[in-house]
C-alpha cells in the first residue's frame, strides 16, 4: 500500500514560522496532486494548499501570502512553509496525495491517501 509520513508541526507564537513535510512511499506509480488540509476543533476539514502534477498551486484565501507549498517530484515529497502564523491557524494538518498506485485490495488504479495528521498550535 501507499503510506504518507508527515513531519513538522508543533507549538509556535503568533508571527512565527513552521515547516511541514510529507513523503509518500510504497506502490504509487504517479502522483496527480499533493496537498495539505487542516481541521480545527469543531470545524470541518478544509483545504490549505495543493500543488498539482505541473506544479500549479492553489491556496485557501486565509493563507495566501503567508504559506508556500512546494513539491519534490523525485522524492515524492510535499512541503508547506508557514510564515506569519496566527492563532486561527491552529489545527491538525493532514497531508493528502492523489494518484495511481496499488490500493489496499491490491488492485491498481486511482487512489487517495491521507496522512495521520500533525498538530500545529499557534499561541497568542
Amino acid at each position: 500500500q501507499v503510506q504518507l509520513v508527515e513531519s513538522g508541526g508543533g507549538l509556535v507564537q503568533t508571527g512565527g514560522s513552521l515547516r511541514l513535510s510529507c513523503t509518500a512511499s510504497g506502490f504509487i506509480f504517479s502522483i496527480n496532486s499533493m496537498g495539505w488540509y487542516r481541521q480545527a476543533p469543531g470545524k470541518q476539514r478544509e483545504l490549505v494548499a495543493v500543488v498539482t502534477r505541473d506544479d500549479s498551486t492553489n491556496y485557501a484565501d486565509s493563507v495566501k501570502g503567508r504559506f508556500t507549498i512546494s513539491r519534490d517530484h523525485a522524492k515524492k515529497t510535499v512541503t508547506l512553509q508557514m510564515n506569519s502564523l496566527k492563532p486561527e491557524d491552529t489545527a491538525v494538518y493532514y497531508c493528502n496525495v492523489e494518484g495511481d498506485g496499488r490500493r489496499s485490495d491490491f488492485t491498481v488504479g486511482y487512489l487517495e491517501v491521507w496522512g495521520q495528521g500533525t498538530l500545529v498550535t499557534v499561541s497568542s
